[in-house]
C-alpha cells in the first residue's frame, strides 16, 4: 500500500518504482491512497495510531498481510521502499529530481480533478430525507429495516433516517441509530437521533407521524386527549411548513387520532398541499382480510379490495360489498386472475352480520396491542403504493381530506378507496354504494366533524386564555 501527499516528489518516485514491480512481477499487487496536502498530517495520525506505528513524513509504505489477516507490516518511508525493491528483486529507481517535481505536480491536478469529479457525483446522489415523530415507539423499529431495504423506495434510492423524539428518549433512540448503522443497509445514507424541535423536519421529503395520545376514560376526559393532539399538530405544522421541502408528504399513523392528526395538520400548516397529506389504514384493512382467509380456510393475499370507511382509529367500517377473493377453492373454477365475489362464497350471512361486524371490536384491540410489525407494514405498504403505484384496480383504504366525495361533508380526513398512479392517489367515485352503506358514512363523517370542532375548540379557548 502506497500513500502520500498528492504534491510529494517522494511519492511520485514510489508509486512509478510499484507500477513497474506491478508490471513485472505476477504476485505483486499495489494499492495506492493519495491525500490531499491539506489534509495529510490528520490521516498520517490517523492511520498510524489505528495500526501501532511511528511515522512522518511523506511517504508512508507498508504490506497488508491480507492471508493472515491483522494490521499490516509497516515498511516506512521512500528510501526504506528503495532498499526493500533492491534487496528482495534487485531493482530500484533512476528517476531525477526535476522529473520527480514535474510528477508530483501533476499528481497533486490529477488528485483535485478526480476528487471535483466525486463531488459533483455525490451532489447528484439526493437520498430521500425521511424524519419520523415519537421514534421511540415500537412501531419505528419495525419500519426502519422495511424503509431500508429497498423494497419500499426502489433498489437504487438512497434515504437518510431522522428520528424525532422527546429529551427523555435520547438513549433509546441512540440504541436504535447504532443497531441500524450495523445492519450496513447499502441504501441507507444516514441515520441520526434528534431531539431538538428547532431542527425537526429539514429538507424533509416524508414525515411520518406516530405519536400517540392513548385515551384512558379513568384518567383524562376524551376532550383532553383531542387537545393534546391539537397541541401536538400545532408544534409540527409550522415546522413542517418552515423546514421541509415543498412537496413533503406527510403520514398520519399510530394507533390513536390518525384522521384528527392529519387534519391538525394541514389546519395548522396551510401551505402544506392537502393531497400529500394522508392517514394510513392498511393495518384494518389486512386484520380484517385475515380474519375471512381464516373463515373461507384460504390465503389471506387472496383477499382484494376490503374497504375502511371513516374514522381509522375510531368508529369505522369495514365494507365487504366490493371484496373479491382470488384462488379460492370452490366449485368454480377459472384461471389465476379470476375473482370471485366474497359475499357470494361466505355463505353463512349470519356471521358476517354477527361475528364479522361486531368483531370490529375485537380486531381494534388486536390492533392497538400489537408489538409495531403490523402498523410498520402499514406504512412501508402505503409508501411503496404512493412511489410507485398499488396494483391495478384493486382499491387501497386511505384517509383523505374529504371533497364531497360519496356525499361526504368537506373539510373531515375520512377513509376511502383510493388508487395510487404515477405519485398520486385518486378516489374510487366510480364504486357504487348502497343505501345502507350510505347511512353509515353519515355517521361517520358526523363523529369526525365532531371530533375536529372539539380540537378547533379546545385551540380557540387557549389562544383566548394567553391572551387574557
Amino acid at each position: 500500500v502506497f500513500t502520500g501527499k498528492a504534491n510529494c516528489p517522494y511519492y511520485a518516485k514510489a508509486e512509478l518504482l510499484a507500477d513497474y514491480l506491478q508490471a513485472n512481477l505476477p504476485d505483486f499487487r499495489v494499492h495506492k491512497i493519495t491525500q490531499h496536502p491539506d489534509k495529510w498530517e490528520q490521516w498520517l495520525h490517523d492511520i498510524c495510531e489505528m495500526n501501532g506505528w511511528e511515522h512522518r513524513g511523506s511517504p508512508i509504505i507498508w504490506r497488508e498481510l491480507l492471508d493472515h489477516g491483522g494490521k499490516g507490516l509497516l515498511l516506512g518511508g521512500i528510501n526504506d521502499f528503495l532498499d526493500y525493491a533492491q534487496y528482495y528483486y534487485g531493482i530500484t529507481s533512476m528517476m531525477l529530481s526535476e522529473e520527480m517535481l514535474d510528477i508530483a505536480e501533476e499528481n497533486l491536478q490529477a488528485h483535485i480533478e478526480i476528487e471535483k469529479e466525486k463531488e459533483e457525483i455525490k451532489s447528484l446522489i439526493k437520498p430521500l430525507q425521511i424524519w419520523i415523530t415519537s421514534a421511540s415507539a415500537p412501531i419505528c423499529y419495525q419500519l426502519i429495516p422495511l424503509l431500508a431495504n429497498g423494497e419500499v423506495f426502489g433498489a437504487t434510492t438512497e434515504i437518510s433516517i431522522h428520528l424525532l423524539d422527546s429529551d427523555q428518549f435520547k438513549e433509546v433512540l441512540c440504541g436504535i441509530v447504532m443497531e441500524a448503522e450495523d445492519m450496513a443497509f447499502p441504501l441507507l445514507c444516514g441515520i441520526s437521533e434528534h431531539t431538538e424541535l428547532e431542527e425537526a423536519f429539514i429538507q424533509a421529503d416524508i414525515v411520518i407521524v406516530l405519536d400517540d395520545v392513548l385515551l384512558n376514560h379513568e384518567v383524562q376526559s376524551l376532550e383532553n386527549c383531542i387537545r393534546e393532539v391539537s397541541e401536538i399538530c400545532q408544534v409540527y405544522a409550522p415546522l413542517i411548513e418552515k423546514n421541509a421541502k415543498s412537496e413533503v408528504k406527510v403520514i398520519s399513523s399510530g394507533k390513536t387520532f390518525v384522521n384528527l392528526k392529519a387534519v391538525m395538520i394541514m389546519t395548522y400548516g396551510p401551505s402544506i398541499k392537502p393531497e400529500n397529506v394522508i392517514a394510513v389504514a392498511t393495518s384494518w384493512e389486512s386484520a380484517a382480510k385475515a380474519m375471512l382467509a381464516r373463515k373461507l380456510n384460504m390465503n389471506a393475499a387472496g383477499v382484494k379490495d376490503v374497504i375502511v370507511w371513516g374514522n381509522i382509529t375510531g368508529c369505522n367500517y369495514i365494507d365487504l360489498s366490493h371484496a373479491k377473493l382470488y384462488g379460492y377453492d370452490c366449485a368454480i373454477w377459472g384461471p389465476a386472475n379470476f375473482p370471485h365475489p366474497l359475499l357470494n362464497m361466505i355463505y353463512d350471512s349470519e356471521w358476517i352480520h354477527s361475528e364479522f361486524l361486531s368483531a370490529q371490536s375485537s380486531l381494534s384491540s388486536r390492533i392497538c396491542h400489537c408489538m409495531g410489525m403490523l402498523p410498520a407494514h402499514a406504512v412501508a405498504t402505503v409508501l411503496r403504493y404512493w412511489y410507485h403505484g398499488s396494483p391495478p384496480e384493486e382499491i387501497v383504504s386511505v384517509g383523505i381530506l374529504t371533497k364531497g366525495q360519496f356525499c361526504i361533508p368537506e373539510g373531515i380526513v375520512f377513509s376511502m378507496p383510493v388508487k395510487f398512479q404515477n405519485g398520486n392517489w385518486e378516489v374510487m367515485t366510480e364504486l357504487e354504494i348502497n343505501e345502507t352503506t350510505q347511512e353509515v358514512l353519515g355517521r361517520l363523517a358526523h363523529e369526525l366533524i365532531q371530533e375536529k370542532l372539539i380540537a378547533l375548540k379546545e385551540i380557540k379557548e387557549i389562544h383566548l386564555n394567553g391572551a387574557d
